[in-house]
């Protein structure tokens, strides 16, 4: 579900979660739940947030293996590159995700529209 309005947390009580995913524009998913985290959602998107990390880490030791090589040729590393980029997105975006789903003690909320790469369009 892709919800526009930034004002759904104050008409739900709950903070939507970004998802792993986009739809098929490109645009960021969000699901408004209760806050169990435990539906059926919420549980696909933290099982694919587990590959894409495991995806990554493995991605990682791959790239430290080519980058010691001193064989790698040109369009082996533009295409580590080019993954590493993907992976790297991959990551930002959960983190920004369980980041958003922490909870704040009281006077200490921080306005993530401030924040550079914060919101939920970032």
């Amino acid at each position: 579900m892709i919800y526009e309005s930034r004002d759904v947390a104050a008409t739900t009580g709950t903070r939507p979660r970004l998802l792993p995913w986009s739809n098929l524009d490109g645009n960021p998913c969000y699901l408004v739940t209760d806050d169990t985290g435990t539906g059926r959602l919420s549980r696909l998107a933290d099982e694919i947030e587990a590959v894409q990390l495991g995806v990554a880490d493995d991605l990682l030791g791959h790239a430290v293996d080519l980058l010691g090589d001193t064989g790698a040729t040109a369009p082996q590393l533009r295409y580590l590159a080019a993954c590493l980029a993907e992976a790297l997105h991959d990551v930002h975006r959960i983190a920004r995700s369980r980041g958003a789903r922490l909870s704040v003690p009281r006077g200490d909320e921080v306005d993530l529209d401030a924040v550079p790469g914060g919101g939920p369009g970032n």
